[in-house]
């Protein structure tokens, strides 16, 4: 049986720095013992208590519909609609059937139809509103008035699943998709457009884990997804819950788990189609007062403390598991959970940053318990901590006293990379700084590590390509269209993404289009550019263009997965560093039976660069300066390298020939 015991004690044998916090430790594993007992009671489970969806919301019954609402500081409720003609009627008022605030109606079967829209009046004392319901899963939107509504769906032929979701044992590597922006057109893409456009690009591409931004119902659309309105509707813009299902479905088929952003860290503003003084007041979900507002995101704080909006969390967790087959979570905004400053403006230095009185650690406790349900659902779910901060144990398994997540991202490389491309000449690239940051994460908990998700892709920014190759990549990707800055440009993409990867702790991130240096930056339809979808989209002509440079990068791209998927890198032991010179611009690193050696110098070649390596004979299994990749083409394909050692399973001297920018991959020869 798991005692406090033990998991301080295995926290405390992972980092002795942590010893200085044994009683806010103490704390916090009591403080999720508690809470869950509260919750669950005797008879209860946690998944039993993560059901608020299967009471509350619209549900069809033998006899016909039942609504039930939570709104504790409502007077008087009224279901309303076309059959109410929008407006009160005495015959639609829901009941209070508890002290707690939960209301309920039930109504005859042919009083209401699929596609059918409604909505709610909630009346509070000194006021009423407009609401959709809490619970609502389907959301309409008028196409000309713009007004949202909630809809009824309940489809005659349910969607009926052909596939089950794959069981993959090998690292995630993972595509991170916004299905509305996924297409070429200067418009919005839809999950079924997706499925056929996009979807096999993905499975051709080698990755097989797709994370799906925006899916939640979000009422802005240039929110990117991040400004959630309706926890268990799928956004109505993209398509049907059918479409959706189609999309994770034929996913499935092919191998490929889906994850989505799921946000609970903050909820729009918004009144009528969101959560805001849904009963008239603002603290239902939300804490009161100036913490309930998070100033730089213009949204509401959830008050993790109250056992009914944990209630509905981890019902909305469930949810999706239930309803899509989803296949696990990126967790949004952490570092904005954790802590009441949100991490705005504030650098992580010490230990005691992550014990402090600015902690919110009934936000901790939340997601341990996420945590908790999600994997005894689905126990090879994955989870995703997006967090800046650091903070200890939020990757280690819950039986071990940690938060539960499988995986937080390597947010540090993503800023390194800008750092380093913004800040430095490339010939002062500190390669041990370098080094340093791919490989700075704590021995305990699996990390992801990416060169740019969509963050770094942001208006205000730039992708990686563009930074990289400037305006030269509006005139000279034609690839008969020899440009330094191109050359520079594409040279360093292939590197950095193959030195990021092989790196990488325990799975690698890609943002859509990336992959082949996708140009300029992602920027949705606002007034600031009189509503132009002109960058929000991707556009895959670029890459399908045999005369353009981008197919290059893109043919690379899928060669370096490959042969870190065959050669299962991500699984591997760390990597084993043999060399690092900075002025020479050269670092050499082991992994998983390979040889990674990359020269950085942007004109320095090396005819005869000796380096000591494992004794073997090792051939040349990629390289980022072949012509099938854009290069120059300075190697020889599968060019062979022996190093002999009078002692077996030793390390001797050997000579390369090591071009200027240029990455290379080794295998031993058996």
């Amino acid at each position: 049986m798991v005692t406090f015991e033990s998991q301080l004690r295995h926290i405390l044998s992972t980092d002795p720095y942590l010893s200085a916090f044994v009683d806010d430790l103490k704390r916090r594993l009591f403080r999720v013992h508690k809470t869950e007992e509260m919750l669950t009671g005797v008879n209860l489970t946690l998944s039993d208590f993560a059901s608020g969806h299967e009471f509350f919301g619209l549900h069809k019954t033998d006899t016909g519909w039942v609504f039930r609402e939570w709104a504790p500081n409502a007077t008087a409720i009224f279901f309303i609609g076309d059959f109410s003609s929008w407006e009160e009627n005495a015959r639609f008022s829901l009941k209070r059937i508890s002290f707690d605030g939960t209301w309920e109606i039930t109504l005859p079967e042919d009083l209401l139809h699929h596609g059918d829209l409604y909505r709610l009046k909630v009346h509070w004392t000194g006021g009423y509103g407009d609401r959709l319901p809490i619970y609502v899963r389907r959301v309409h939107q008028d196409p000309e008035t713009l007004i949202f509504n909630a809809e009824v769906w309940e489809p005659s032929h349910p969607y009926q699943w052909q596939h089950s979701s794959p069981r993959i044992t090998d690292a995630p590597f993972v595509y991170e998709a916004h299905v509305g922006m996924a297409q070429d057109k200067p418009g919005i893409g839809t999950y079924l457009e997706f499925t056929t456009n996009v979807l096999p690009r993905i499975i051709n591409a080698g990755y097989n884990t797709l994370q799906l931004m925006a899916i939640q119902q979000h009422p802005y659309y240039g929110s990117f997804g991040y400004h959630v309105s309706n926890f268990f509707a799928a956004s109505s813009r993209f398509g049907t819950p059918e479409d959706l299902k189609t999309l994770i479905d034929t996913a499935h088929g092919h191998g490929l788990r889906v994850l989505i952003d799921i946000v609970h860290s903050h909820a729009v503003s918004n009144e009528v189609e969101g959560l805001g003084r849904f009963d008239g007041t603002v603290y239902q979900f939300f804490h009161d007062g100036p913490r309930g507002y998070h100033h730089a995101w213009d949204s509401r704080c959830f008050n993790y403390k109250k056992p009914e909006v944990l209630h509905f969390l981890l019902s909305n967790c469930r949810y999706w598991l239930d309803e899509y087959h989803i296949d696990g979570f990126r967790f949004d905004g952490i570092t904005s959970m954790l802590y009441t400053h949100h991490g705005l403006s504030k650098a992580f230095t010490s230990y005691s940053d992550y014990f402090c009185k600015e902690v919110d650690e009934d936000a901790l406790t939340y997601l341990t318990l996420a945590n908790k349900l999600i994997h005894t659902l689905k126990p090879d779910a994955i989870t995703i901590a997006e967090d800046v901060s650091g903070m200890p144990c939020l990757a280690m398994e819950g039986n071990n006293g940690g938060v539960g997540f499988d995986y937080r991202f390597a947010m540090g490389i993503p800023d390194y990379w800008i750092r380093l491309a913004k800040e430095f000449r490339d010939e002062d690239w500190p390669l041990g700084h370098l080094w340093y940051e791919l490989n700075n994460r704590r021995k305990d908990e699996k990390t992801i590590s990416y060169v740019e998700s969509h963050d770094q892709a942001l208006v205000g920014d730039q992708s990686l390509f563009f930074r990289l190759s400037g305006a030269a990549m509006y005139d000279h990707m034609h690839k008969d269209n020899p440009d330094l800055s191109i050359d520079r440009a594409m040279a360093l993409h292939k590197m950095i993404r193959l030195i990021t990867l092989s790196t990488a702790g325990h799975g690698y991130l890609n943002f859509m289009g990336n992959e082949f240096g996708h140009p300029e930056w992602v920027d949705f339809p606002r007034p600031e550019n009189n509503w132009s979808y002109l960058y929000a989209r991707r556009q895959w002509h670029l890459v399908d263009n045999p005369e353009l440079k981008f197919q290059f990068l893109s043919r690379f791209d899928i060669a370096m997965i490959a042969l870190a998927q065959h050669n299962h890198l991500l699984s591997a032991p760390v990597s084993a560093l043999l060399h690092e010179h900075n002025e020479d611009k050269v670092i050499a690193y082991s992994r998983a039976n390979l040889i990674f050696i990359f020269n950085f110098h942007p004109t320095q070649s090396y005819k005869a660069y000796g380096l000591r390596i494992p004794t073997g004979t090792w051939e040349l299994l990629l390289d980022t300066d072949a012509s099938d990749f854009g290069g120059h083409g300075r190697l020889v394909d599968k060019q062979q390298y022996t190093a002999v050692s009078k002692k077996p399973s030793s390390f001797t001297w050997q000579e390369f020939y090591l071009p200027s920018r240029t990455g290379i991959v080794l295998k031993e020869v058996k």
